[in-house]
C-alpha cells in the first residue's frame, strides 16, 4: 500500500484531501507543521509527498528540499494557491518536484496525477531493482570468465568444447586417448 504524506498549514485542506483519498488504497499521513513532518517521517518509507507552498513555519520548497535529503526516492508535489512563477521555478529546480498543482484543484485531475505519480515511482523503483540484478549478473559472469581464463592458462584446451554439425557437444573422441 503506497504511503502518501500531506503537508499543509490549513487543516481544512488536509481534511478535504483526506476525504478525496478515502476510497483509494493509500496510507495517508497528514501534517499541519512541516517541521513536525520532517521529524516524524525520518524513519518512515514514503512514496509521495504533497506539500503546500506557502506555510508560516517554512515554505514548501524548503520543506521538500529537506525532505528530499532523507527520502530521495519519494516523489514530491507542490499544491499551492499562489501562482508565483519564481516559486514554481524554485520548487522545480531545488526540490525537484514531480508536479506543481494550483489550488483549488479539480478532484479527478488530482487523483489522476497522484495515480500516475505512484505508477511512475513504481517504475523508477523497478528499473533500479532490475539495474541491480543486471549489475550482480555482470559481476558473476566476470568472475566466471576470469576462472575460465585461469583454467585455460593452467591447462590449455580444457575449456574448448567440440561440437557436431547440429551444434551438440561431440563426445565421440573423448575417450580415444587411453591416458585420459
Amino acid at each position: 500500500m503506497p504511503t502518501i504524506v500531506l503537508v499543509d498549514d490549513d487543516s481544512l485542506i488536509l481534511k478535504s484531501l483526506g476525504r478525496l483519498f478515502r476510497k483509494e488504497k493509500w496510507r495517508i499521513l497528514s501534517y499541519d507543521d512541516p517541521k513536525q513532518a520532517l521529524v516524524s517521517l525520518a524513519d518512515e518509507e514514503v512514496d509521495l509527498v504533497i506539500s503546500d507552498y506557502r506555510m508560516p513555519q517554512m515554505n514548501g520548497v524548503e520543506f521538500l528540499s529537506q525532505f528530499k535529503v532523507s527520502h530521495p526516492d519519494s516523489l514530491r508535489i507542490v499544491l499551492s494557491g499562489q501562482a508565483d512563477m519564481n516559486g514554481v521555478l524554485k520548487a522545480v529546480n531545488e526540490s525537484e518536484v514531480y508536479r506543481f498543482i494550483l489550488k483549488p484543484w479539480e478532484d479527478e485531475e488530482l487523483l489522476i496525477t497522484i495515480r500516475n505519480a505512484l505508477k511512475f515511482n513504481e517504475l523508477i523503483k523497478e528499473n533500479a531493482r532490475l539495474a541491480d540484478v543486471v549489475r550482480r549478473q555482470r559481476d558473476r559472469l566476470k568472475r566466471q570468465q576470469d576462472e575460465l581464463n585461469r583454467l585455460e592458462t593452467e591447462m590449455p584446451g580444457i575449456t574448448r568444447v567440440e561440437r557436431n554439425e547440429d551444434g551438440l557437444i561431440d563426445l565421440s573422441g573423448e575417450f580415444d586417448d587411453p591416458d585420459r
